[in-house]
């Protein structure tokens, strides 16, 4: 166990200290305890190492808004404990993590695996509204509803002890790290990147996962150059808690016979061995890609100022959301084009991306305008970017307040209308 700053992440050894490092990520609402199985049988070859996400598990309610947050943390505290090079296997969140290492430092690890990842995870938009609703409901609703995400139904039943353990382990967490982490998983995507990890990989989902299934597995397979995959039976998403006989068998076979060598410390390459025979963890047929994976276009800097155009399609869309802008953009003809062009620039490139207010800010000042202006279509989805933003219905209720004093009673009584009905929308939780 380990005392914990803001910049590192709690954790917990088991294992010879002599054995080579391996590394064990969870999934968002869990702890290392999900873990807990696959710990005897690697402890016998490994020094194995589990963390615990922040405000999981007791950990401190440190928030990290990134997964490049997330893994600079994991690298610090590894750091601090002297560990320089480590195997490593993670679960969904985790299994971001393990691909931000693969992608940016390489030289820290020797093999990989990502269980039920992803190289992008659903869509920014489900995971802002997932915060939206613990900021207004807590977690309560999530926890709730966690055993049908992360178990097949027959298991679930089967096993209420473990059922209870995942509610009461999602509704401990603290909702403000939750909310951070869906941030993080909201903003990645390496989908244009998998080309770039060198790392020998093992690419391990459930058969019947729902959340990052068997499509997003061989995405990942056939963009990573040196990656297998295998597909557990009778698994759905926390497929190590589910099938754990079946996840560490496979966890030992790739980790025993996949683990690259290290750097050498005065030339700065890597020795290449001979190719071994590698046991075959799924069927020998070739993996088609779900989708086309191409490469970033490579863009010309441009002269002088910079156009904000790229820069305002992102926070737009990380603000209104993408249905909501794909909804715009789609819409815009050869009259109306040059418009959304314009207010992308302008307004969402060039004001919501000044640093002299935050978001919330923003939010607040936006909300405040519209009403003043009657503008009621526009209150309506900025109503739902306030709280994708961080307010809640609370502080917008608040804002509108305010705005009934200096703005007219009458307005404010139509804006109360148009906003407590997005409200009772956005944060409902989903039965």
């Amino acid at each position: 166990m380990s005392e914990t700053p803001s910049n590192t992440l709690q954790y917990r050894f088991d294992g010879p200290e002599d054995a080579p490092v391996l590394i064990l990520g969870p999934s968002l609402g869990t702890t290392w305890h999900m873990w807990d199985r696959q710990v005897p049988e690697l402890m016998k070859q490994w020094r194995v190492f589990r963390f615990d996400l922040p405000g999981h598990g007791g950990a401190p309610a440190h928030p990290a808004g990134s997964v490049t947050d997330l893994t600079a943390r994991l690298l610090a505290t590894l750091d601090a404990l002297g560990v320089h090079r480590f195997g490593y296997a993670g679960c969904a969140l985790s299994g971001a993590v393990g691909a931000e290492l693969a992608l940016r430092h390489p030289e820290r690890l020797a093999s990989l695996a990502l269980i039920a990842a992803s190289p992008r995870f659903g869509t920014a938009d489900e995971f802002r509204q997932r915060g939206v609703i613990v900021r207004t409901n807590g977690l309560d609703p999530i926890a709730r509803t966690s055993p049908e995400r992360w178990f097949t139904g027959g298991f679930a039943a089967a096993q209420p002890a473990i059922t209870e353990w995942a509610v009461q382990m999602v509704r401990t967490t603290d909702p403000g790290c939750y909310i951070a982490s869906c941030e993080a998983l909201a903003a990645f995507d390496v989908r244009a990147e998998l080309s770039r990890i060198g790392v020998p990989t093992l690419v391990l989902v459930g058969s019947d996962d729902q959340v990052t299934g068997p499509a997003e597995a061989r995405t990942l397979v056939a963009g990573i150059p040196d990656a297998r995959l295998a597909v557990v039976p009778g698994a759905s998403h926390l497929v190590p808690v589910e099938q754990p006989a079946a996840v560490t068998d496979l966890l030992v076979r790739h980790f025993s016979t996949a683990w690259q060598p290290a750097f050498e410390s005065t030339t700065g390459q890597m020795a290449i061995p001979a190719a071994s025979v590698k046991p075959v963890l799924a069927a020998p047929t070739p993996v088609a890609p779900v989708a086309e994976i191409a490469p970033a276009a490579m863009q010309p800097e441009p002269a002088g100022r910079p156009d904000r155009y790229e820069t305002g399609l992102k926070v737009r869309r990380e603000v209104l959301g993408d249905a909501h802008v794909d909804r715009a953009l789609a819409s815009a003809d050869a009259f109306s084009g040059d418009f959304q062009e314009f207010i992308t620039r302008y307004a969402w490139g060039e004001i919501w991306d000044r640093p002299g207010l935050d978001r919330r800010a923003r939010s607040c000042v936006t909300l405040t305008a519209l009403v003043a202006g009657g503008h009621l279509d526009e209150l309506a989805f900025h109503t739902r970017a306030a709280l994708r933003n961080g307010l809640t219905p609370l502080e917008i209720k608040e804002v509108l307040l305010q705005a009934a004093i200096y703005c007219g009673v009458p307005a404010a009584n139509s804006a109360f209308k148009v906003a407590q009905q997005v409200i009772r929308e956005e944060t409902t939780p989903q039965e």
